[in-house]
């Protein structure tokens, strides 16, 4: 009888606590190996699975793009195919690596595959490098980062980097038992950024238990999490069913009342928002006049109007029909409704849901 991962798994856990030489308060539970094998990445990704990871904690704490419902919905199946950025990530580890070692001067090495708490069992750790001391022994985890000159100004700060590099990083340490963990990050292909951080005791302790008690309610007892507002929710939302057509999902009348009077109140808080937003844009706007520069009196730049965006082209092919027409060239496009008329399934599957709430209670009351 084949023995599953999850036997293995429930079988190291009670085993005697010991450490490794390398990694003092962890034992390791899945050799490293090649994640392009579709076996190894099954079997990688259902250790991944049962725990909890550096790459979940800040967004479990809803401190990072992705949230706690992906989190949740990864852990029993959801799957996020395999994208661009993920592999890009993948292989610039290396040259991360490499440019880290140029940098300070420390060296490092490739981890031994899944580490996890010997304590918390369901503390893992995937940890990018191994950085080393004089004797060539192991002293701490290295994070290894790539990212796009866009999202610079988030890895800017002299004294740490960003939250969610941050805990992955003091996570990595936690489960290790090191004393100190390493940032390192390449920021618009040629610019390298380096940080060191001391273990954290009280920090470390408060994520053993916030984790450890959504670990136990949300992976174990399999009760999702509370929604949240975050766009990386709205998105999986969109992903997450397959849609029956013209099917009805019933709720209790309170509910749906509750619900639908919510929507309302944030909807008017938002519009109204909206409306004294613009009355600052437009006293910027006429401060401004016909100037593209506004300096306070310390001659620091405080804003800018700047005939500089968006080209009004159904404008300006009315107001100049022969020049437009000398400047239209014919772009291939989309037949769209001979789509939907002819693959009507094929079409419908790449729409997009919207929702669209009903009459609200309050409108129904002012109805009355």
């Amino acid at each position: 009888m084949t023995t599953t991962t999850t036997e293995l798994l429930f079988d190291l856990t009670d085993l005697e606590p010991v450490g490794l030489p390398y990694a003092p308060t962890a034992r390791l539970i899945l050799p490293a190996g090649d994640l392009d094998d579709p076996k190894f990445r099954a079997l990688w990704e259902a250790v991944r699975h049962e725990g909890i990871g550096g790459s979940d904690v800040a967004a479990i704490l809803g401190m990072a793009k992705r949230g706690p419902r992906r989190v949740y919905e990864e852990k029993h199946g959801f799957k996020q195919p395999d994208n661009r950025f993920m592999r890009f990530g993948r292989r610039m580890e290396p040259i991360v690596a490499a440019e880290f070692e140029d940098e300070t001067g420390l060296k490092t090495a490739m981890p031994p595959g899944t580490l996890a708490h010997i304590e918390h069992g369901w503390a893992r750790s995937n940890v990018d490098r191994f950085v080393l001391d004089s004797f060539g022994r192991v002293v701490a985890p290295l994070e290894c980062k790539n990212h796009s000159e866009f999202v610079a100004r988030q890895w800017d700060d002299e004294e740490e980097p960003p939250v969610a590099a941050a805990l992955q990083a003091h996570w990595n340490a936690a489960v290790g038992g090191w004393n100190h963990s390493y940032v390192a990050a390449v920021i618009g292909g040629n610019r390298l950024r380096v940080w060191r951080q001391d273990r954290d005791e009280e920090l470390i302790q408060e994520l053993f238990a916030f984790c450890g008690a959504w670990y136990q309610r949300h992976i174990v007892d399999g009760f999702p999490p509370p929604m949240d507002g975050s766009k990386d929710t709205e998105k999986l939302l969109a992903m997450l069913w397959e849609v029956k057509p013209e099917s009805v999902e019933e709720i209790d009348v309170e509910t749906a009342d509750q619900l639908l009077s919510e929507h309302d109140r944030l909807k008017a808080k938002v519009e109204a928002a909206e409306e004294e937003l613009r009355t600052v844009k437009n006293l910027m706007r006429d401060i401004a006049g016909p100037s593209e520069i506004v300096k306070d009196t310390t001659g620091r730049i405080v804003w800018t109007n700047k005939q500089n965006s968006t080209f009004a082209s159904k404008k300006f092919s009315e107001a100049k029909p022969e020049v437009a027409a000398r400047y239209t060239v014919m772009a291939p496009a989309l037949d769209t409704k001979r789509l939907k008329a002819e693959q009507g399934g094929l079409y419908r599957s790449f729409q997009a849901r919207q929702l669209r709430p009903s009459t609200s209670t309050t409108s129904k009351k002012k109805g009355a």
